[in-house]
Protein backbone atom coordinates (compact mmCIF):
# COMPACT_ATOMS: atom_id res chain seq x y z
CA UNK A 1 0.00 0.00 0.00
CA UNK A 2 3.06 2.23 -0.27
CA UNK A 3 2.13 5.61 -1.64
CA UNK A 4 -1.43 5.47 -0.36
CA UNK A 5 -0.92 6.24 3.33
CA UNK A 6 0.38 9.15 5.32
CA UNK A 7 0.48 10.30 8.91
CA UNK A 8 -0.47 13.49 10.68
CA UNK A 9 -0.31 15.11 14.08
CA UNK A 10 -2.62 17.94 15.06
CA UNK A 11 -0.17 19.79 17.27
CA UNK A 12 -0.72 21.18 20.80
CA UNK A 13 -1.38 24.73 19.58
CA UNK A 14 -4.24 23.68 17.29
CA UNK A 15 -5.70 21.32 19.90
CA UNK A 16 -5.56 24.03 22.60
CA UNK A 17 -7.28 26.47 20.23
CA UNK A 18 -10.08 23.95 19.53
CA UNK A 19 -9.24 23.58 15.83
CA UNK A 20 -9.02 19.77 15.78
CA UNK A 21 -12.44 19.02 14.30
CA UNK A 22 -12.22 21.81 11.72
CA UNK A 23 -8.80 20.50 10.65
CA UNK A 24 -10.10 16.94 10.31
CA UNK A 25 -13.03 18.31 8.33
CA UNK A 26 -10.56 19.86 5.88
CA UNK A 27 -8.61 16.59 5.72
CA UNK A 28 -11.75 14.61 4.85
CA UNK A 29 -12.92 17.27 2.37
CA UNK A 30 -9.54 16.86 0.62
CA UNK A 31 -10.43 13.20 0.04
CA UNK A 32 -8.47 11.49 2.80
CA UNK A 33 -9.89 8.47 4.60
CA UNK A 34 -9.06 8.38 8.31
CA UNK A 35 -7.78 4.84 8.95
CA UNK A 36 -7.17 5.39 12.65
CA UNK A 37 -7.13 8.37 14.97
CA UNK A 38 -6.34 8.88 18.63
CA UNK A 39 -5.80 11.59 21.21
CA UNK A 40 -2.57 11.34 23.16
CA UNK A 41 0.06 13.35 25.02
CA UNK A 42 3.75 12.82 24.37
CA UNK A 43 6.27 12.32 27.14
CA UNK A 44 9.64 14.00 26.76
CA UNK A 45 11.19 10.62 25.92
CA UNK A 46 8.57 9.88 23.25
CA UNK A 47 8.99 13.31 21.66
CA UNK A 48 12.78 12.96 21.63
CA UNK A 49 12.46 9.54 20.02
CA UNK A 50 9.89 10.64 17.43
CA UNK A 51 11.93 13.70 16.42
CA UNK A 52 15.30 11.92 16.70
CA UNK A 53 16.20 12.93 13.13
CA UNK A 54 16.38 16.55 14.36
CA UNK A 55 18.61 15.79 17.35
CA UNK A 56 21.54 18.20 17.40
CA UNK A 57 19.61 20.93 15.61
CA UNK A 58 19.28 24.25 17.48
CA UNK A 59 15.48 23.98 17.47
CA UNK A 60 15.36 20.41 18.87
CA UNK A 61 14.82 21.20 22.57
CA UNK A 62 12.17 23.80 21.77
CA UNK A 63 10.40 21.33 19.49
CA UNK A 64 10.37 18.67 22.20
CA UNK A 65 9.14 21.18 24.77
CA UNK A 66 6.36 22.37 22.46
CA UNK A 67 5.23 18.87 21.44
CA UNK A 68 4.97 17.83 25.10
CA UNK A 69 3.14 21.00 26.16
CA UNK A 70 -0.34 19.56 25.71
CA UNK A 71 -2.54 16.98 24.03
CA UNK A 72 -2.10 16.08 20.37
CA UNK A 73 -4.21 14.10 17.91
CA UNK A 74 -2.48 11.57 15.66
CA UNK A 75 -3.98 9.88 12.61
CA UNK A 76 -3.16 7.51 9.80
CA UNK A 77 -4.68 8.65 6.52
CA UNK A 78 -5.33 6.96 3.19
CA UNK A 79 -5.60 8.41 -0.30
CA UNK A 80 -3.89 7.82 -3.63
CA UNK A 81 -0.61 9.79 -3.66
CA UNK A 82 -1.17 10.41 0.05
CA UNK A 83 2.09 12.01 1.15
CA UNK A 84 2.34 14.53 -1.66
CA UNK A 85 -1.37 15.39 -1.62
CA UNK A 86 -1.35 15.83 2.15
CA UNK A 87 1.68 18.12 2.01
CA UNK A 88 -0.28 20.29 -0.43
CA UNK A 89 -3.33 20.20 1.87
CA UNK A 90 -1.39 21.37 4.91
CA UNK A 91 0.80 23.96 3.14
CA UNK A 92 4.37 25.11 3.67
CA UNK A 93 5.95 24.83 7.11
CA UNK A 94 5.84 28.61 7.58
CA UNK A 95 2.17 29.65 7.70
CA UNK A 96 3.13 33.05 6.26
CA UNK A 97 4.41 31.28 3.11
CA UNK A 98 1.63 28.67 2.94
CA UNK A 99 -0.89 28.87 0.12
CA UNK A 100 -4.31 30.35 0.81
CA UNK A 101 -6.81 27.77 1.97
CA UNK A 102 -4.22 25.36 3.42
CA UNK A 103 -4.42 24.13 6.99
CA UNK A 104 -1.25 25.93 8.07
CA UNK A 105 -2.33 29.20 6.43
CA UNK A 106 -5.65 29.08 8.26
CA UNK A 107 -4.63 27.63 11.65
CA UNK A 108 -0.87 28.10 11.94
CA UNK A 109 0.63 30.97 13.90
CA UNK A 110 4.31 30.74 12.95
CA UNK A 111 6.92 28.16 11.92
CA UNK A 112 7.24 26.75 15.44
CA UNK A 113 3.45 26.71 15.95
CA UNK A 114 2.12 25.66 12.58
CA UNK A 115 -0.85 23.54 13.76
CA UNK A 116 -0.07 20.27 11.99
CA UNK A 117 2.59 17.74 11.05
CA UNK A 118 2.55 15.68 7.88
CA UNK A 119 4.92 12.92 6.82
CA UNK A 120 7.48 13.95 4.21
CA UNK A 121 7.95 10.54 2.54
CA UNK A 122 6.27 7.14 2.22
CA UNK A 123 8.98 5.61 4.39
CA UNK A 124 8.55 8.19 7.14
CA UNK A 125 4.77 7.84 6.97
CA UNK A 126 5.08 4.13 7.71
CA UNK A 127 7.63 4.71 10.48
CA UNK A 128 5.53 7.44 12.08
CA UNK A 129 2.33 5.39 11.92
CA UNK A 130 4.11 2.46 13.57
CA UNK A 131 5.35 4.81 16.31
CA UNK A 132 1.79 5.57 17.43
CA UNK A 133 -0.34 2.66 16.20
CA UNK A 134 -0.16 -1.12 16.49
CA UNK A 135 -0.54 -3.28 13.35
CA UNK A 136 -4.05 -4.15 14.56
CA UNK A 137 -4.99 -0.47 14.63
CA UNK A 138 -3.61 0.33 11.15
CA UNK A 139 -3.13 -2.31 8.50
CA UNK A 140 -0.64 -1.50 5.73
Amino acid sequence: MSGNITFTIVKPDAVANNHTEAIFGMIEKAGFEILSRKDTTLTKEQAESFYDIHKGQPFFSGLVEFMTSGPIVVAALKKKNAVEDFRMTIGKTDPLEAAEGTIRKIYGEKVSRNAIHGSDSDENAQREIRFFFTPEEVEF
